[in-house]
């Protein structure tokens, strides 16, 4: 039995489109590649393939899959064979069997049969006599035949031991182990689900593995209105998200992915035409999920209620995101009207309000901002100060390098502004694009010539004046080493794609050396010559480089030590217009302290990449 984590670490090896490559012909388009679908016969291409999120997917046949699910539907290898040729490709020994997880995978199936079996009583319950009252609610909830079908909507009939009559072929242990019974001492177990509408927990292929239950009798108020499995073999809520077998192919349709804070939201927005919503069953979104969500879209959307309750819930999420946010891929929060819930605020303002509240979702920095700035007076000094380091403590936290800086920069300056207003009249001014820029505090529209820069901010335009030009001719040979290097280019791609090189005069010089390890071309340079040649490109020169003497260009250059060069160089390109800008902004707020250790790191690489220059 081969291990989740095991398999994810063979997917991310391998890349998608060159292995579909070998049989399909590809065409890249944006960040995917399209092409006529292997699976079916089709004239124009409804056939797509995204290696960042290791899948591909047929618009026209539903054809839906990764590279392990390429090699045994297009390829016909059973799943051993396609895996043992895909670890080889990517340098892996197929672990040898562990008679312990073979054993947890058996126990896994006989509990899948266990929950089929009660979903399909759940479901034959709300069609008999004593599901009225559940059949009278969902009437109430305005939900149709299909969508209670659909979503398979149950009932608990009231006996403490019905489900164990009805069931009564599996043992007792199983029921209890697949949290559809409670076991206590010294009396007899007894149903957990009674008198309670109930609907199944899926897991990302459609399998049953849990509950959720809906108490129909308001007068038991002692018990939970909603009630879901425990955590199982089968389910564990935090790694669980309901709905996401049927909201991740519709996300991939709309390009977007609505969490909402429970089950029947998710089921009445379905009804209501948005069936990409997906939500958490009970808990604050955790890792897990957020690493789910970011697989489907780059940026998910978060529905909370308006209410206090929800803005914490909002911040819940949002400081749960931070450390895991990475280039491309955050959130969007949208704040529904006080005491209203989609389904509520559907039932009265219909389709086209929530679609309206949808497109003025805010990103994730001003929903930080909003609540810290709000969360206490700033009506004195010490305040303010106490704003400003609960906003540097959510920055540190950010694990990216080039996200935090952006972030700090950011908040600090609505720090600046928010704490400091500028006085009506104040000939204070902000330096705009291109050196001229509106008064600030003078009439909209009025502009006048900006006073000499101080001496440090001056000292400062110069050196990023400087800079860019440096940051290009390191950028030509950075790319001109990799040509020299190709078998580094799959390596380094990630971070390349993270510079400012795609914005760059360079750009397309990179698009061709990506291109070309994507294709599985760049073995030799001169393949990447022959890619080039075919673009009407060419390398850059010397010149172009600087006329400096990297270690990656020389010919004696070892192949290790041409790699940490490389290596070096990248995280100048990478990191250092993230840290320049900080150091303008930490400068224009003469921000000492703050200067000094950015300058510091800044330093730590152009140190490290001279160190290795020297040898």
């Amino acid at each position: 039995m081969l291990s989740p984590q095991w398999l994810d670490e063979l997917r991310s090896r391998i890349t998608l489109s060159s292995v579909i490559g070998r049989t399909t012909r590809l065409q890249k388009a944006g960040h995917e590649f399209k092409a006529c679908c292997p699976f079916h016969n089709e004239k124009s291409p409804s056939f797509t393939v995204n290696d960042a999120k290791g899948f591909y997917h047929c618009f026209g046949c539903g054809a839906h899959g990764d590279v392990i699910r390429w090699m045994t539907d297009q390829r016909g290898l059973a799943f051993m064979d396609a895996v043992k040729e895909l670890a080889a490709e990517a340098g892996m020994e197929v672990p040898a069997p562990d008679p312990r997880a073979a054993k947890q995978a058996e126990q896994r199936d006989s509990l899948h049969d266990v929950t089929r079996a009660a979903q399909d009583w759940f479901v034959a319950q709300l069609a008999g006599p004593e599901g009225e009252k559940a059949r009278a609610y969902l009437a109430t909830r305005g939900f149709d035949p299909h969508t209670v079908q659909r979503f398979g909507f149950g009932y608990a009939p009231e006996g403490r031991q019905a489900l164990k009559a009805a069931l009564g072929r599996f043992p007792e242990d199983k029921l209890i182990e697949a949290g559809l019974r409670i076991a206590v001492e010294e009396r007899e177990p007894y149903d957990r689900f009674r008198g309670r509408l109930m609907l199944p927990i899926e897991d990302a292929r459609g399998r049953v593995i849990g509950f959720g239950g809906r108490i129909l009798d308001k007068s038991k108020t002692d018990a939970p209105k909603y009630l879901n499995s425990p955590d199982t073999p089968l389910f564990d809520k935090g790694r669980t998200l309901y709905n996401l077998h049927r909201a991740g192919p519709a996300s991939r349709q709309t390009g977007r992915m609505i969490v909402v804070e429970g089950y029947m939201d998710v089921i009445a927005l379905a009804a209501a035409g948005f069936t990409e919503a997906v939500a958490p069953l009970g808990t604050a979104l955790t890792e897990h999920q957020l690493t789910l969500l970011w697989r489907m879209v780059e940026t998910p959307t978060l529905c909370f209620d308006g209410d206090a309750a929800g803005q914490r819930a909002a911040l819940r999420a949002v400081t749960r995101a931070l450390p895991l946010l990475k280039p491309a891929h955050s959130l969007r929060i949208v704040r529904l009207p006080a005491g209203l819930d989609p389904d509520d605020l559907l039932r009265q303002q219909g389709p086209a309000a929530f679609e309206a509240l949808l497109g003025a979702a805010q990103p994730l920095i001003d929903t930080l901002w909003e609540h810290e700035r709000d969360a206490l007076p700033l009506a004195t000094p010490e305040d303010k100060a106490g704003l400003k380091a609960r906003l540097l403590a959510h920055v540190e936290t950010i694990g990216d390098p080039d996200i935090r800086a952006l972030y700090r920069r950011e908040l600090l300056e609505r720090f600046s502004d928010h704490a400091f207003p500028r006085r009506e009249g104040s000939s204070e001014w902000r330096a705009q694009p291109g050196g001229r820029g509106p008064a600030r505090g003078g009439r909209p529209g009025s502009w006048r010539n900006p006073p000499p820069l101080p001496p440090a901010e001056a000292t400062m335009r110069f050196v990023q004046r400087g800079a860019g030009g440096q940051r290009q001719a390191l950028g030509a040979a950075v790319l001109l080493g990799l040509a020299r290097w190709p078998q580094l280019i799959a390596r380094h791609a990630e971070a390349l794609l993270r510079s400012d090189l795609p914005r760059s005069p360079l750009a397309p010089l990179l698009d061709a050396l990506l291109d070309a390890a994507e294709q599985g071309q760049a073995l030799e340079t001169h393949h990447i010559a022959t890619t080039l040649a075919q673009r009407n490109m060419t390398l850059p020169s010397a010149a172009d480089c600087g006329n400096i003497p990297y270690p990656f260009l020389q010919d004696s250059c070892p192949p290790d030590w041409a790699d940490e060069c490389l290596t070096a160089a990248i995280g100048v390109l990478v990191e250092g217009p993230a840290l320049d800008a900080a150091i303008a902004a930490a400068t224009e707020r003469f921000d000492i302290e703050e200067q000094g250790r950015l300058r510091a790191r800044r330093d730590e690489l152009d140190n490290r990449l001279k160190a290795l220059m020297r040898g």
